[in-house]
Formats: structure tokens, C-alpha cells, sequence
């Protein structure tokens, strides 16, 4: 590292920074225990741990100290001419004035409550009762309010607020223009498969497997990926997600007599945020660009694996003997291009984690219009099963029939994930202009995949993307990889041709 006459106080900024990492990561293994280990009877002193943690954290996070490291670099200018410390510095900066910003009381409170929220929102799921969980939305959706008002101007939204701490640089007016792209042409693409198009067979998603073996044809898979697990687990948890980084990433998923590609789906997904967290550069630890730069460029790893590898015809060719070699003899009378058809069929449904890719993002647009209503107090919680199930015939043409396949199907409000949603559809994508710049250098990608060889991807992307940390912005880093902004085009020319070869129409 260059001899800067200011990298004492850099130093003390990255150690300083690494210990607040450890803290961090220590809430985010309790956090992982509650959803799959902790006895039932544990929930209230857990919620008091982990708003201890969170007390601890912000009380690092908003040190003065750092404020005085961070200005004595800045003034360096042959520090900030580097581009690997500016770039930490950024980061540095941009977390820093953000958290002064919040209160340490509602922090707390914040950790607190979404700690509570998800054992209620378990439970209220389990017994389809909203009512169970309304009492707690209402008071996270008012601490998100008293949050979004800590951080933004009077030029911006509560949502826009709340948006920028997922994906920065992207707020809602913007998404809506995405979606007024994206929503005429996903419709006119169902519609021309419903009249032109002949459905696939999908008896094998009716199928019932014991869920220990699917279980083990997932780790399979996921191993297949690149997933290390001398570095990482696979667990069950109400709602898969995955937690971590760098020698220590959890993953969770679920499992359904009657489904086995929702559970294969959900667990290359969450892979796909594993194989980022794995791929972070270590020696960055604790830093900015030891961090994933947004939620949207993370939802597009685990989009990639799930959809453009999952869904994809070569890997079929090498998946069939593995579900075959675990899930025995009623694999057989489905080949590798039955299983590639099957897990392509477009069917309108209830649930946003089981939705195809067509119809996945009008999933999306429901609760982006929601959370915004409920931020700016235009939507009661008390009202939102109605609205959400008003908006799910208009949007997906399905009757909600209860609690658990409406507004309960979620973990994230509960979580406080407020803000959230759209960075799914960004992580099609993004997911889409990657995978395609993916095939562009690796010309036989297909023939790889369809060996069960995915490293060359893996590493793609791990050097395009994943040691990268926070060192670009999203929208820079996608320009850097695929030479090209964001755009919606590649995601639907994919999805456009892939659907119509599936369906036979043309």
C-alpha cells in the first residue's frame, strides 16, 4: 500500500470499520438462528440481543471519530487520486453521514421490533390470520415512516428514502417508467402464448418426492454451482434467504411434497447470493469494497442462477441423471427436454417465489405500489388485504383465497425491508445484460453447462462482479461488465425468445 501521509488515520478508519463488521456479523448469525434453530421460547430475549447489537453498531457506526479519519484522508489528494481508497472513502462517507442521521433510540427499537415482527409474522402465516399480524405492521410501518423521515429531504419521498438504502441512485419515478416498459410487453408476450402457443406438460411439477431427498438433490446442485460448503450451510427456514459472508454464509430454503422445482428454484437462488457473498474480496473485510454495492446487483446473481442457468435447456441435460440418481425411478419418464419445458411454463399464480419469469414482475409491482400507499399514510395496514387482493386479480388475474397466499406470503415487512421489492426486477435485468455478456465471452457456455461445468460462469462473474465490492456504483458496474446502461431490452429479447421457442409459436 503507497507510503500516503494520511493513512494513519485510514487505517484507523478500516480497523475500526472491521470490528464494527464482526459485531454486525455475529446479529446477522442470531438472526439466521431465530428462522431455524431457536426454541419458540426464546423469541423476547432474542429481540432484546439483537437490539443490543444493533445499539453497539450504530454506536460505532456514528463514532465522531470517523467523521475526523475520514476528512483527514479526504484532504490527501494523492489518497483520494487512488482509486481503491477513494472508492472505500466514498463508501465510508456516504455510510457515516447516513447513519448520524438516525436516532440511536429508533435503531434500537427498529432491531427490536423486527425481531418480534417475524416470530408474529410466522405464526400469522401458519394460521392464515392477519389479524395476528396487523397490530405489528402498524407499528413497522410507523417506524419506517419516523426512519425514512430521519433521511430524507423535503425534495423526496419516504420511499425514495427508504429505496436508497438497497439500490442507490434509483428511486421510484424511475421505476415507474421501467415498469410502464415492462408491463405492456410481459402482457402482450403471455397473450400471444395463450393464442398462438401450445402449453407444455408440467406433470412432473405435480410429482411428490420425499423432502429428504430433494433436499439432497439441491445440495447437490448447489454444490455443482461452486457453492463451498466448508464456507457456507443449507438450512430450512419458513422463508429462504441467505445471510453472511466470506467464510461463513447461510443459506435457507424450504421444501413441498407436491413441488419439487420450488424448492430446486429457491435453492439455486439463494446459491446465487451465496456464490456472491463467497466471492467478495476478504481482504476487504469490514470495508466498502469488501460489500455487495447494492441489493439489486445481488438479486441479479441469484436471478442468473435460478432462471438464465436453472431454466435453461443445457442445464436440464445435465440435471436429469442428478434428480434421477436422488429422487429414483419416477424421473424417468421425463427426459431432459420434458424437465426443461416443465420449468418454463408460464402459469399466473398466487405466490411471488413459485412465479414464472413472464409474470414474476407484476408480482413485484403490487407491493411496490403498496409499501409506497402505506409510507405515505394513504393505505391503512388494516386495509391492505383487500388492497392486495384487488390488485392481484387486476394484475395476475388470480383470486386471492387466503391470508397466506395474500400479504402474509412475504417475510420482508416484517423484517423491515421497506424499499426493497423493485430490486428484484432490477436483478432480472441486470441478471439478463450479465448473463448475456457471460455468453459473449464464453461462446460454449451451453456445452459447459450442460457437462455440469458452471466454474467458467462462476468466475466470470466473480471478476466482473463480485470482488468489485462498492468500488462502482450499480449502474457503473453493469456498464463495465456488459458495455452497455441498464436496460429492459435484454431481459425481455431473452425472456421473448425463450418463451416463444417453449411454446412452439414461431
Amino acid at each position: 500500500m503507497p507510503a500516503f501521509p494520511r493513512l494513519a488515520a485510514y487505517h484507523a478508519l478500516i480497523a475500526h470499520a472491521r470490528q464494527t463488521h464482526l459485531l454486525s456479523s455475529a446479529a446477522a448469525v442470531l438472526s439466521w438462528d431465530q428462522e431455524t434453530g431457536m426454541p419458540r421460547g426464546g423469541g423476547e430475549h432474542r429481540s432484546q440481543q439483537l437490539s443490543l447489537l444493533a445499539t453497539l453498531v450504530h454506536e460505532r457506526t456514528t463514532d465522531p471519530r470517523i467523521a475526523d479519519w475520514i476528512a483527514s484522508c479526504e484532504a490527501d489528494s494523492e489518497l483520494v487520486a487512488s482509486q481503491e481508497h477513494s472508492a472505500s472513502l466514498h463508501g465510508f462517507r456516504r455510510d457515516y453521514d447516513r447513519a448520524t442521521k438516525l436516532p440511536a433510540a429508533l435503531v434500537a427499537e427498529l432491531a427490536q421490533h423486527e425481531s418480534r415482527a417475524q416470530q408474529v409474522w410466522a405464526d400469522a402465516r401458519a394460521a392464515s390470520d392477519f389479524t395476528r399480524f396487523r397490530p405489528v405492521l402498524e407499528r413497522m410501518v410507523e417506524l419506517q415512516q419516523a426512519r425514512a423521515d430521519c433521511l430524507r429531504s423535503a425534495s423526496i419521498s419516504r420511499w425514495d428514502a427508504l429505496a436508497e438504502l438497497s439500490e442507490p441512485g434509483m428511486n421510484a419515478a424511475e421505476l415507474r417508467s421501467m415498469f410502464a416498459t415492462l408491463r405492456p410487453r410481459l402482457v402482450t408476450l403471455r397473450h400471444n402464448l395463450d393464442l398462438e402457443g401450445r402449453r407444455p406438460d408440467d406433470s412432473f411439477v405435480k410429482l411428490e418426492f420425499d423432502e429428504g431427498s430433494q433436499e439432497q438433490c439441491v445440495r447437490a446442485v448447489v454444490a455443482a454451482m461452486g457453492f463451498d460448503f466448508e464456507r457456507g450451510r443449507l438450512d430450512r427456514s419458513a422463508h429462504p434467504f441467505c445471510t453472511g459472508s466470506f467464510g461463513d454464509v447461510r443459506l435457507t430454503t424450504r421444501f413441498a411434497r407436491d413441488n419439487v422445482l420450488d424448492a430446486l428454484g429457491s435453492t439455486m437462488h439463494e446459491g446465487g447470493h451465496g456464490l456472491y457473498e463467497q466471492g467478495l474480496d476478504a481482504a476487504h473485510m469490514g470495508t466498502p469494497l469488501g460489500e455487495a454495492v447494492s441489493l439489486g446487483i445481488h438479486e441479479s446473481q441469484s436471478r442468473l442462477w435460478e432462471n438464465h442457468v436453472g431454466r435453461s435447456r443445457a442445464f436440464w441435460q445435465w440435471a436429469r441423471p442428478v434428480l434421477r440418481q436422488h429422487l429414483g425411478v419416477s424421473v424417468d419418464p421425463f427426459d431432459s427436454d420434458s424437465l426443461f419445458l416443465a420449468s418454463n411454463v408460464v402459469q399466473p399464480s398466487l405466490i411471488r417465489v413459485e412465479a414464472d419469469e413472464l409474470t414474476y414482475d407484476l408480482h413485484v409491482m403490487v407491493r411496490f405500489e403498496l409499501e409506497q400507499l402505506l409510507l405515505e399514510g394513504d393505505l391503512a395496514v388494516r386495509d391492505l388485504p383487500t388492497a392486495w387482493n384487488q390488485r392481484y386479480l387486476e394484475y395476475l388475474g388470480v383470486v386471492v383465497p387466503d391470508d397466506r397466499r395474500g400479504c402474509l406470503q412475504d417475510v420482508h415487512w416484517s423484517c423491515g425491508l421497506f424499499g426493497y421489492f423493485p430490486t428484484y426486477t432490477l436483478g432480472n435485468l441486470y441478471a439478463a445484460q450479465f448473463a448475456a455478456a457471460a455468453r459473449r465471452s464464453l461462446p460454449d457456455l451451453d456445452s459447459q453447462m450442460a457437462r455440469g461445468a458452471f466454474s467458467a460462469l462462476r468466475e466470470w462473474l466473480r471478476a466482473n462482479v463480485h470482488v468489485h465490492g462498492r468500488r462502482f456504483q450499480p449502474e457503473e458496474l453493469c456498464r463495465r461488465a456488459t458495455g452497455a446502461p441498464l436496460s429492459p431490452e435484454p431481459f425481455l429479447s431473452y425472456l421473448e425468445a425463450k418463451l416463444r421457442a417453449v411454446y412452439g409459436c414461431g
